[in-house]
């Protein structure tokens, strides 16, 4: 088990992210719920505010080809992998991959890239339809701490089952009680939010033995408007 930012080339936002009490309210969690249209490309107080691919991935798959020492007869599955950008980006680099996504929205799948829509299967991330240790990789983004507790125990254990050991998640943390308010008025989805040091009790519960590195206020540069 390793604290390891494998996202470390995406873009960060450079500017800060002002949020406030009723900047997302209970109406635009809601909406986000559903995971569909207003979730991805509607107004962005109940999501992304339009999920678009723009090639910021491409850093990403890079990183994990070198970082994992895979190839092109690796197999890879990506948990929650939405439109498929990332794996869309995989695909370009080594087009034989076996590139596995599974994603909860059907609206995102609908809406996935064409050359990886046919690579996703629709299910839930707690029970997880593949054979013990079928994938050389594992990555789960912004997958774990929608669930609750009890979901991403069993999210995570589905992720040790399936892989050989090499994995990488996010999870939704915060290190004080300032970055746990500011993180919880930004998050629409998030449902375990939890300090550093619990998530890695929780890791150590279910024998994760993969990469990790927490999301909060921090790594998202929240500020609250004043």
């Amino acid at each position: 088990m390793r604290e390891y930012n494998l996202l470390g080339g995406y873009p960060q936002p450079d500017k800060p992210r002002y949020v406030s009490p009723d900047l997302r309210n209970i109406h635009n969690r809601i909406k986000a719920s559903y995971r569909d249209i207003d979730y991805y490309d509607g107004d962005r107080n109940c999501g992304y505010g339009g999920f678009k691919y723009d090639g910021r991935w491409q850093p990403v798959a890079k990183k994990v080809i070198q970082e994992y020492q895979l190839n092109e007869t690796s197999a890879i599955l990506q948990i929650g992998c939405e439109k498929g950008f990332l794996l869309h980006d995989l695909h370009e680099l080594h087009p034989s991959l076996k590139l596995v996504g599974h994603e909860m929205s059907e609206y995102a799948i609908k809406h996935s890239m064409n050359s990886i829509q046919n690579k996703i299967n629709h299910g839930n991330y707690e029970t997880l339809p593949y054979a013990d240790n079928e994938f050389d990789f594992v990555i789960a983004i912004g997958v774990i701490y929608p669930l609750t507790l009890a979901g991403a125990i069993n999210c995570l254990k589905e992720i040790q089952r399936v892989g050989k050991g090499k994995s990488f998640i996010t999870l939704g943390s915060f290190r004080n009680t300032e970055e746990e308010r500011l993180f919880r008025m930004w998050s629409v989805l998030g449902a375990t939010i939890l300090h550093e040091n619990d998530w890695k009790e929780v890791l150590k519960h279910v024998g994760y033995t993969g990469d990790y590195t927490f999301v909060g206020a921090k790594t998202l540069n929240l500020k609250e408007k004043i």
